[in-house]
């Protein structure tokens, strides 16, 4: 039986939840916010007693205009699963989505779309800003998730009697991996950071060569579009380069002969 979205949340919300027919959809403008302070809207759509909740991908859509990338870490993947499995929420196609085929669930799933496009805003706005610290200690746990020895903070001199700290030493099987992490708060820092990388692989080459020559690994923290084509080719020149937002291929480049 068909149900009017509108007198439901009315009876059951009160005054602080607006609804408003919009298309397809009755729009409900909640009293929760983003962490700018903008108003957290869900859509309500009821089909042969079967009702739908879904932010449309405002939650999602909403850090993309607040960072320099819409792009997700691995850490930030799996506390959004994290979230969705907590509140009881689905993600689909960048929508938080909750169904039910009882019409008397509606205001739950209002409130449970709500809280998780709260805390999806909360998770962006809080790592928006990220450190070369935070992005290593993400890595240090993949890492540790997939089983591969590793040392942080190898030191290691270059031919010039320069001592360079490498962000990781990975014993893979095939052979040792030294890794760099690019990481750059704002455009103008990032070509210091390459340019930084590159001088330190080309002092450490002599790792590169011989019986025990290992990897050269430059993994670039692409969460934030900060890196200019120039920055990769750059570094390229030099070492293999992975990016932060495919972690499964730099992974395999580790396990490369």
């Amino acid at each position: 039986m068909s149900i009017d979205p509108c007198a439901a949340i009315s009876g059951n919300l009160g005054e602080m939840f607006e609804c408003s027919p919009i298309g397809r959809y009755v729009r409900v403008r909640t009293p929760f916010l983003y962490p700018d302070g903008g108003v957290v809207d869900v859509f309500v759509r009821e089909r042969d007693g079967n009702v739908t909740v879904t932010d449309l991908g405002e939650a999602l859509g909403w850090p993309r205009q607040q960072t320099f990338g819409g792009k997700r870490s691995p850490k930030q993947h799996r506390l959004l699963q994290d979230i969705c499995l907590t509140l009881g929420v689905e993600l689909f196609k960048g929508q938080l989505i909750a169904r039910a085929n009882n019409s008397a669930a509606l205001t739950d799933l209002i409130v449970r779309v709500a809280q998780a496009a709260v805390r999806t805003g909360d998770l962006w706005f809080t790592t928006r800003t990220r450190s070369l610290e935070a992005v290593t200690d993400e890595v240090a746990d993949y890492l540790q998730d997939q089983s591969l020895p590793y040392e942080r903070g190898v030191k290691l001199a270059g031919r010039s009697g320069r001592d360079w700290t490498l962000d990781f030493q990975v014993l893979a099987p095939a052979r040792s991996a030294l890794v760099f992490v690019l990481a750059s708060g704002a455009r103008a820092g990032a070509r210091r950071v390459a340019e930084h990388v590159v001088a330190g692989w080309h002092d450490l080459s002599q790792f590169k060569v011989g019986p025990q020559a290992a990897r050269f690994v430059s993994l670039f923290d692409d969460t934030s579009d900060v890196w200019s084509d120039e920055d990769f080719r750059l570094v390229e020149s030099i070492s293999d380069v992975s990016r932060w937002t495919r972690p499964d291929e730099f992974v395999a480049l580790l396990m490369a002969a």
